[in-house]
């Protein structure tokens, strides 16, 4: 059993590249979290975790973390990814995350309407509510990337 994570943070970034897994790359190096081994988890904070405005763990660190990505190579296009979390008092909390050809307030938007959803279905109001989010014109072959870092 893996340790529970102590930290979460929000990230997001969008890039450029020639293709699509390096225009993946390099939103994640803007995100702040592209040297670190990224492990794709589902949606759930753990109770007391503490929110850091950034990480802070050593290149090729193991590092779970809850996304959301799109890419396009349609010049023009806007692509949008956002991340929420909604923390329930003295509890837990939940992770949405959301991508589309939209506008960023869109993005917010909609993952801020499945964080509250994801809420109320556990029967729960939110003590608070965090989103992180960012949009990208397309160029040649631009991605969107957002994040739940959670770490230790």
């Amino acid at each position: 059993m893996l340790p529970t994570p102590q930290r979460f943070t929000l990230v997001a970034g969008s890039a450029e590249g020639d293709t699509q897994l390096t225009a993946f790359d390099k939103a994640l190096l803007v995100a702040g979290v592209g040297n670190l081994n990224l492990m794709r988890v589902s949606s759930i904070l753990p109770p007391g975790i503490e929110y850091s405005q950034q990480v802070d763990m050593l290149p090729g660190s193991l590092t779970p973390i809850a996304y959301g990505t799109i890419s396009s190579d349609v010049p023009g296009r806007l692509v949008s990814a956002a991340i929420g979390v909604g923390i329930i008092p003295g509890s837990f909390g939940v992770i949405m995350e959301f991508t589309g050809m939209c506008t960023k307030a869109e993005a917010e938007a909609e993952v801020e309407q499945m964080v509250r959803e994801a809420l109320a279905i556990r029967n729960a109001l939110p003590e608070r509510i965090m989103i992180k989010a960012t949009e990208h014109v397309v160029e040649k072959v631009g991605c969107s990337f957002a994040g739940a870092v959670l770490w230790y």
